[in-house]
């Protein structure tokens, strides 16, 4: 198995991770906090792709699928260029609402496809690309490979917490949460 193929099961995985947590939700339950300070799941999964989005873009020295395809009119979030939602207040968090998990998913979907077409750069290569440093602001140097294991590391986690907020959403508002689920 090539390492491309691994990184790309990793990648889908974040994927069927963020289908899991938003299946069902309406526009109310993925903006839901379970409290003030709470970042939602709308925003996890919103925040996950653009970090994905912004980082493997910068690898593979493409435009961002966020900008490219449209994605950021589609949203209509009104952030500034470039915004992936580090450093975001309670504030800025509240302006990332999506309408459903639709856009959400298709961005996702689409950046995640991106990152394929990247990953697929490294099939049957010596993969010295990925030792390419990418990032001198940092002691050590971040070459390539870290950067791709730091993105899939933001990923997952933000996937776990999109499904443990899922969870409490799911039992804060039991009958909402049932009647909005797809049959399992």
């Amino acid at each position: 198995m090539e390492l491309s193929d691994v990184l790309r099961d990793a990648f889908g995985r974040v994927v069927e991770h963020a289908e899991a947590a938003v299946d069902g939700l309406d526009a109310d339950s993925l903006a839901w906090r379970p409290d003030a300070e709470a970042n939602p799941i709308g925003w996890l999964i919103w925040h996950l792709t653009r970090v994905q989005d912004d980082h493997v873009s910068e690898l593979a020295r493409r435009e961002q699928v966020w900008t490219d395809d449209g994605f950021e009119d589609r949203f209509g979030f009104g952030l500034a260029e470039g915004d992936i939602g580090y450093g975001h207040t309670t504030d800025d968090v509240a302006r990332v609402r999506p309408d459903g998990p639709d856009l959400l998913l298709a961005y996702l979907t689409a950046v995640t496809d991106r990152t394929g077409e990247y990953l697929d750069t490294l099939r049957g290569r010596d993969v010295a690309e990925l030792d390419r440093i990418v990032d001198r602001r940092w002691d050590p140097p971040v070459s390539a490979g870290v950067r791709l294991v730091s993105v899939l590391d933001d990923c997952t986690q933000h996937a776990g917490q999109a499904a443990y907020v899922r969870g409490l959403l799911d039992r804060a508002r039991p009958d909402r949460a049932r009647a909005n689920r797809a049959p399992s």
